[in-house]
């Protein structure tokens, strides 16, 4: 079974054993007491209004879960620190902002499209080719990581925490970089909208970083209206001084939520991406288990897929449902399967197109085939995963989601890579 060590120097290898000596003495370090993170976050942004209190619970779990479960290397819990309390405090400013600005949430969001489906089946880089039609506006890495003050267009693609993310993910690179082979990042490319629900503390986004499972159960069953109200809210601070056509949006936790993604944005335009789960399975695991490396040393990769088998089965139980209640009207969502996507990226972007009666011109296509070309998906080395670095036993797994697989007829691949 493969193992996953993040590559730190001395000094934060040494700091991890300190910590670890520390804490075996009863003495954190590193703190993630929510009192302590709320007080310095209002001092930090300078106002102590966070637009109501419903995230409080939310915010309790995930420190809670952080604490018990999260098998945290002090590095680890330096890097959960920092990530709330950038969290907590982009939630401070952007509510003093819309109050002293009220127009901004009398904005329209209008026929957003959202792209849902599992990671590891087409979401990210069709996610990229949509944002390179100018009629489409995407939240990029920098601004849903540092969205205050508000982007502008004239500095939309120059301003300076376009560097300040870009040297972050520099690092992650450099910690962990089997990472970019599987999930390439960078300040300018499209960020999902778990990096925006965050924000609610409501978010698959923290156990994919971290091992939270009492966390992740309660977010696959969880109420998403407040966090999807707060989503609207941070596009709607986005688009204030930035705005576009219409909006492009991109998340895998979508699935588990669909009735509420609906009630909040009606009019929503859905691709669902779809391909074999056990080879989702195979591949999430593997990508969830490198990225956890980097704040803990105990990574289960048999854990982390046992536990995402339960989820994503969870998730198209969910989705389904929502289709055989008649949710999604035919014209509003269309179905995309990877090995489609595959043998014609920028034709499959065309299909959803169609389907929505959008117009897809020449230029924005010559962008996508450009970027295609540019971004081969073996760019930084190949991917490798199997199924023995699992546990599991592949008819188990294809028998646990036939349900899936028969009602939208995807189609099986092959295990290794």
């Amino acid at each position: 079974m493969k193992t996953y060590q993040a590559q730190f120097p001395w000094v934060l290898r040494a700091l991890n054993r300190l910590g670890a000596l520390a804490s075996g003495m009863g003495v954190d370090l590193v703190g993630l007491d929510r009192d302590a993170l709320l007080k310095r976050a209002t001092a930090a942004a300078g106002s102590s209004d966070f637009g109501g209190d419903e995230f409080v619970g939310n915010f309790d779990r995930l420190l809670t879960s952080l604490r018990n479960e999260g098998k945290l290397t002090t590095f680890g819990r330096l890097i959960a620190r920092t990530d709330l309390l950038r969290t907590l405090q982009n939630r401070l400013q952007i509510t003093a902002l819309c109050a002293q600005h009220p127009d901004i949430e009398a904005a329209p969001v209008s026929q957003p499209i959202f792209v849902v489906g599992p990671p590891r089946t087409g979401t990210t880089i069709f996610h990229d080719l949509l944002a390179l039609d100018p009629a489409n506006r995407v939240p990029m890495a920098w601004e849903t990581a540092y969205p205050m003050p508000p982007p502008e267009t004239a500095t939309y693609n120059s301003d300076p925490r376009i560097a300040r993310v870009d040297a972050d993910l520099a690092r992650v690179d450099q910690f962990i970089p089997e990472f970019k082979k599987m999930h390439p990042m960078g300040a300018q490319r499209a960020q999902e909208c778990v990096s925006i629900t965050s924000h609610e503390f409501a978010s698959m986004i923290f156990n994919t970083q971290f091992r939270v499972p009492a966390y992740e159960d309660w977010v696959m069953e969880a109420d998403m209206s407040a966090a999807l109200r707060q989503h609207r809210r941070f596009l709607q601070v986005l688009q204030w001084k930035a705005p576009g056509q219409r909006w492009a949006l991109k998340s895998p936790q979508h699935i588990w939520h669909m009735d509420q993604l609906l009630k909040e944005y009606p009019d929503a335009r859905i691709v669902q991406t779809h391909r074999d789960p056990a080879r989702i399975l195979v591949s999430i695991s593997s990508l969830v288990a490198t990225l956890r490396g980097l704040a803990s040393d105990a990574v289960d990769v048999a854990e982390i897929a046992q536990g995402y088998s339960a989820g994503l089965a969870l998730g198209y139980r969910k989705m389904i449902e929502v289709r055989e209640q008649g949710l999604l009207q035919d014209a509003q969502v269309i179905d995309l399967h990877f090995r489609d996507f595959v043998s014609d990226q920028v034709g499959t972007v065309r299909r959803a197109y169609q389907h929505f009666g959008l117009q897809l011109d020449t230029v924005a296509e010559q962008r996508m085939r450009q970027f295609l070309d540019d971004n081969p998906a073996d760019k930084h080395g190949k991917h490798s995963y199997n199924l023995e670095d699992i546990g599991m036993n592949e008819n188990d797994i294809r028998q646990q989601f036939a349900f899936y697989t028969d009602y939208f007829k995807v189609a099986q691949e092959p295990l290794k890579q």
